[in-house]
This record gives structure tokens, C-alpha cells and sequence, in this order.
């Protein structure tokens, strides 16, 4: 799409200032993580005779990600390294950005021409990079690619914008209910599966210190991607939140009231909840499967079952993770090789397997060492009922307007109904703007 300089470079300070982290799992805190720097796509080079161009010998591209921590980095440079032994032609230099540094890097390599030939990029960032014109339309290279119908609707609809593909999944989480099965069984209660046997679950667990449902609820991209399960399974979407989506914040609010949900969710991480879990002051919790070995290692006699998350109208869950985007420049046939190439059943597998990600694809997905493992199963059965955040060019400013009317009604300071107004008002004002 054409755009003036002046544009782009408007469009990209505002994403820059707008895009807020998101909560995913996949990267750990690892120091150390090993790259190179700089965007060699497009260099020329010479053979031993000095007579061929890179086009006819060699082509290298660039991969940027911005996982932490040498085994990430070693994960990623085997994908990269696997590729090149199919492809002799085509080197890709995988090259480490740190997360804070990321969006800002692409927004300004967009404006300047300075960007890599492929990204792993954060799923519900994508659409917003596709509306700036960062990514190129491979929809019709994949027109002919029967490996397309194997991906679960959720995690292909996250590459897309507008219709049209600008990348595939790479791998994805989504959330589930954890339970401490002593405390159930003491309470004398099953795992909840409705939004009624959860209050009821929820009560009977909360004694003491000890409160029955654990979320992580602060005003960010975090809330957000926590709340969603709830509003999906309410029936309203990302941008009809009013209606039924006050249902969905009633049901959260509702728990604060009776006790049986702390006040304190407000504050709390992913990583808090699990704590307070992990120390057996919540009886459930909402989270992902990143949490599974920190929760082992901090509770290792912690006995725990995972569950859907309970639903009002059907079951939903959110959809974390990241897909690789083909950035629209000079290498787009040979990145979306690389993209095909990453995407086989046997490399995305060991991919997903050595990053603790969940399988984007049905046919992997129901390799036993998912579908075998009583916990990894409910989030692999789970990406049935993954959707992804938007996928919308404004995601960032619409999850905003979601999460500030979670923290109003988790606080008891507003309505539900009023709540889901306001943010109903905020998104359709969004929506009407060019």
C-alpha cells in the first residue's frame, strides 16, 4: 500500500507510544542471549572466483526475535540452521532484539527502510504491523499450500489482517483453570465447568486465607488477556463488549463481593497468581501452561488438575503466543519458503516441544506427547476454543478501554452494565476513526 513518508512516520510514533507488552507465555528472564546485529538481508557477496552475485550464489536473510536467554537463542538458530541444510542457497541470520526495543525497532526500520526479512512477532501485534504496511500479502503464495487447512482457526486468523494472510503461526498457549485437588475434595467439590458451579466451587474453597479463584486483573495488556475468556464465553467479541459482555464482568465482580475472589487480583501478575497458588492460599486460579514448571519446582507435593475455564454460554480461552510475519521487501519468495519450511509437522513439533508452546496445527497437536499427558492435554484439547486478541490495527487502545472497565468493577467503583458501556462507547469511537 502507498503512504507518504510523513504518514508512516506518524503512524509508527503512535504505535510505538500505544502498543502495550502483551501477556504471553514462551520467554523466560534468562540472561545471556546470543545473536549477531544489524540487517545484512540484501548484501551482496563473491565466490571463491569473485564473478557471482549473492542472487546467483548465496542469499541471506534476517530473522529478528526477541526471546531472552541463550537456550531461546539456540532454539531459534536451530530452526534457521535446519532450514539452510534444505535450502544450501539461503542463510538466515536469526538476530536477537530485546522485547522493549522491538516495536520500536520495526516501526522505525519501517519508516526508514531498515527492517529484516522475517519477524517472530507477538500474535496480537501482527494486524497492526500488516494496516502500517510492514508485512507482505502472501495469501496467494499459500493459496496452493494444503498444510494451511491443518491450522486451528484461532491462531490462523491471528496473521491475517483484513482478509488477507501476512504470515502463520508459530506457536501458541491459551488459559485454563488450575485446582488444588485437596482442597476440592475437602470442600467436598468437582472442577467447576459452569460460571454457577464456579461461585459455588469458589465459596466453598474460600476459609481463612485461603480464597476459592485467583486471576490476574491489573489495567493492562495482562488484564486484558485474562479477562477475555470470560467475555468470549459470555457471547460478546472484542469489540461488542456491552450487552452480554456485562455478564462477564459481573460474574468477576461478583466473586470480589462474596470474598471469594481478593481484592489484591487488581495488582497481581500471571506469575503472582501462581505464587499464591503455589503457597496454597487460592484454591483455583486462572493461568497458563508457562506456569507448570515453576509450579512444580516451587510446590513439588502440590497435587493440581487443570480444567477449561468455566463457561457461561460455551467454552472459550484466549490465544498467547507468536506467529512468523514475511516482512514486504526483496526476499518475501524465499522467506515464505523459510515460513513453509518452519511450519512442516516435524520441525514445528520439536519446536513447540523444546519451547513449551502448543502446537498451532490439529495433526501435531494430537501427537501423544500432548494428547497423553493429563495436564497438557486441556491446553491442547483448549485450542479449539482459543481466539486470538482482535486481530485489529487499534488492539492495543481497544484492549486499554477493556482492561480500565475490568479495574473499575473489580474495585466495586462502577457497575458491570456500566462498566461495559463505557467501554462499548470508547471502542465504537475507535472504530469510527480512520
Amino acid at each position: 500500500m502507498k503512504r507518504t513518508k510523513t504518514r508512516l512516520l506518524l503512524m509508527s510514533l503512535m504505535l510505538i507510544l500505544s502498543l502495550a507488552l502483551s501477556a504471553c507465555g514462551g520467554s523466560n528472564n534468562d540472561a545471556g542471549a546470543g545473536g549477531t546485529s544489524g540487517n545484512d538481508s540484501g548484501a551482496n557477496s563473491s565466490n571463491a572466483s569473485g564473478n557471482q552475485t549473492q542472487s546467483e550464489a548465496q542469499k541471506k536473510l534476517t530473522l529478528w526475535f526477541y526471546y531472552e536467554g541463550k537456550s531461546q537463542f539456540d532454539i531459534v538458530k536451530s530452526l534457521t540452521d535446519g532450514f539452510t541444510k534444505v535450502h544450501p542457497n539461503i542463510e538466515v541470520d536469526p538476530v536477537y532484539i530485546p522485547f522493549a526495543d522491538f516495536k520500536k525497532r520495526l516501526s522505525v526500520g519501517l519508516t526508514a527502510s531498515d527492517l529484516p526479512d522475517i519477524v517472530i512477532i507477538d500474535n496480537p501485534d501482527h494486524a497492526a504491523y500488516a494496516a502500517m504496511g510492514l508485512f507482505a500479502d502472501i495469501t496467494d503464495k499459500l493459496a496452493d499450500w494444503p498444510d494451511k487447512d491443518q491450522y486451528y482457526e484461532g491462531p490462523w486468523k491471528s496473521a491475517s489482517y483484513d482478509g488477507k494472510q501476512y504470515g502463520i503461526p508459530l506457536g501458541s498457549n491459551n488459559l485454563a483453570l488450575y485446582y488444588n485437588e485437596k482442597m476440592l475434595a475437602d470442600a467436598g467439590v468437582q472442577p467447576p465447568q459452569t460460571w454457577d458451579e464456579l461461585r459455588a466451587a469458589a465459596k466453598a474453597l474460600t476459609q481463612g486465607n485461603v480464597k476459592g479463584l485467583g486471576i490476574a486483573a491489573p489495567q493492562s495488556e495482562e488484564g486484558t488477556f485474562q479477562f477475555l475468556p470470560w467475555l468470549l464465553s459470555s457471547g460478546a467479541t472484542f469489540d461488542h463488549v456491552a450487552g452480554d459482555g456485562a455478564k462477564a464482568y459481573g460474574i468477576l465482580a461478583d466473586l470480589i463481593k462474596d470474598g471469594s475472589m481478593s481484592k489484591e487480583v487488581i495488582n497481581w501478575t500471571q506469575s503472582d497468581v501462581m505464587k499464591q497458588f503455589a503457597a496454597g492460599n487460592l484454591g483455583m486460579m486462572i493461568n497458563g501452561p508457562w506456569q507448570i514448571p515453576d509450579l512444580t519446582k516451587t510446590a513439588p507435593d502440590l497435587k493440581f488438575g487443570i480444567a477449561f475455564v468455566p463457561k457461561d454460554k460455551q467454552f472459550a480461552s484466549v490465544l498467547g503466543g507468536e506467529n512468523l510475519g514475511v516482512i514486504d521487501g526483496k526476499n518475501v519468495n524465499e522467506a515464505v519458503e523459510f515460513v513453509k519450511y518452519v511450519a512442516t509437522p516435524e520441525v514445528s513439533k520439536k519446536f513447540a516441544q523444546d519451547f513449551g508452546y502448543f502446537p498451532a496445527r490439529k495433526d501435531v497437536a494430537n501427537d501423544p506427547y500432548w494428547t497423553d499427558n493429563p495436564q497438557l492435554k486441556v491446553f491442547a484439547e483448549n485450542m479449539e476454543y482459543a481466539q486470538p486478541r482482535g486481530p485489529h490495527p487499534k488492539w492495543p487502545e481497544i484492549s486499554s478501554a477493556i482492561s480500565e472497565a475490568l479495574s473499575k468493577t473489580l474495585t466495586l467503583s462502577t457497575s458491570p452494565e456500566d462498566a461495559a458501556n463505557e467501554a462499548q462507547a470508547k471502542i465504537d469511537k475507535m472504530m469510527s476513526e480512520k
